[in-house]
């Protein structure tokens, strides 16, 4: 049961990031875009309000779709993007891939360049497990341009392989605004004011017909219309759309047999940066899953992240995890067809991008529940 929502905030959205915030002078910054687990928890209040389900109850007894918060049921998200209304439809918006760069020249013209996987000289030496480090090649001097997504036409484009224009491009100003506003503590005994523990939070202001699409799997939410989404609960609208499926031309990658992975949520390894499946065989770091076989030629991944949140039925924070970043890529050769795997090297790597980079559903089914390691796969 697959199903995608279109979700609006009616007011300011705190996305708040995994940094302390509320002691005296503290700044609670914004996370964008927020992460998947922010929604998977208000879909799942959402439909736990709707059947009357009793939270006490709820840590022991197994919804139907829920589960119980240590043993998920069928309930999953598959996906989560930006999105924002134009010309009466919905378009979806994409953070920037780690090897796409955005750069202002010193003439003030933009140039949008692709990070490539590169040999280094013989006499360059490096601790890399790939045989080719992800170098930019800068042939004049520049400064960065922040602030770019990708629109939906981008997006199909960056997937096949193509080269992207300024038009691909959406500005962040575009879709919201940032402000800050102040929050006073209190007294967890008392539930009182206490006095000088002033703190600011950054609250996301979305442009009229900005909000999210999100995928889920497993749950109808028939009924639901509404959800308290991120800090303090801010009311959002939700109503079930038909979106558009932007996927590469799985044949043209399986005879290339070379192939991008790109992180579209954060992405939860045993091994930090190598993706889940991987290991170093032969002297090469390959990729094994869901009857896919290939060498991670190179890799651009960002400083990581660290993803945590709060139990609600432990009423406990849960444990902090490094995570690779929205937008990491991998780039992998020499595809080939396990002998597990049942259909064609194109039938495997749709199976790749509809599942992520989990080992099996039964590992780590509360983060992977909650939309962590999903993936595309791109030309």
């Amino acid at each position: 049961m697959n199903q995608t929502y279109f979700i609006t905030p009616h007011d300011v959205l705190f996305l708040r990031g995994n940094k302390d915030f509320g002691a005296a002078g503290s700044f609670g910054e914004a996370a964008m875009p927020p992460l998947p687990s922010v929604f998977a928890g208000a879909l799942r209040s959402a439909l736990l309000a709707r059947d009357g389900t009793d939270l006490v109850a709820f840590k022991n007894t197994p919804h139907p779709r829920l589960g119980t918060p240590n043993n998920p049921g069928s309930f999953h998200l598959r996906g989560l993007r930006l999105a924002r209304t134009a010309f009466g439809a919905i378009e979806c918006v994409y953070p920037m891939p780690a090897d796409v760069i955005v750069s202002i020249s010193d003439a003030q013209k933009m140039n949008i360049r692709r990070i490539a996987p590169t040999v280094l000289h013989p006499k360059l030496q490096s601790s890399t497990t790939t045989a080719q480090l992800a170098v930019l090649p800068e042939p004049t001097r520049s400064k960065p341009g922040n602030g770019y997504w990708l629109s939906e036409t981008g997006w199909a484009v960056y997937l096949d392989g193509q080269s992207l224009t300024a038009s691909h491009l959406v500005e962040q100003s575009d879709l919201w605004q940032t402000e800050s506003r102040v929050g006073i503590g209190m007294s967890r005994a008392t539930r009182s004011v206490e006095d000088g523990k002033l703190f600011t939070t950054e609250a996301v202001c979305f442009h009229a017909g900005v909000g999210f699409v999100v995928d889920t799997a497993g749950a109808d939410f028939a009924a639901v219309d509404l959800l308290r989404l991120g800090g303090d609960g801010r009311s959002a609208a939700m109503q079930a759309i038909t979106a558009p499926t932007i996927a590469p031309d799985y044949t043209a990658i399986a005879q290339s047999k070379r192939c991008r992975l790109i992180l579209t949520t954060p992405g939860l390894f045993a091994h930090g940066w190598q993706p889940t499946g991987s290991s170093v065989q032969n002297g090469e770091l390959r990729l094994n899953l869901h009857g896919v076989s290939g060498r991670i030629v190179s890799a651009a991944v960002p400083r990581f992240a660290v993803i945590s949140g709060f139990d609600l039925a432990t009423r406990q924070p849960k444990a902090a995890e490094r995570a690779a970043p929205t937008g990491s890529v991998y780039w992998l050769d020499d595809l080939q067809l396990t002998s597990e795997a049942t259909g064609t090297l194109a039938d495997a790597l749709r199976k790749l991008a509809e599942h992520g980079l989990w080992e099996s559903s039964e590992h780590n089914t509360a983060r992977r529940a909650e939309g962590f390691n999903r993936v595309a796969v791109g030309c």
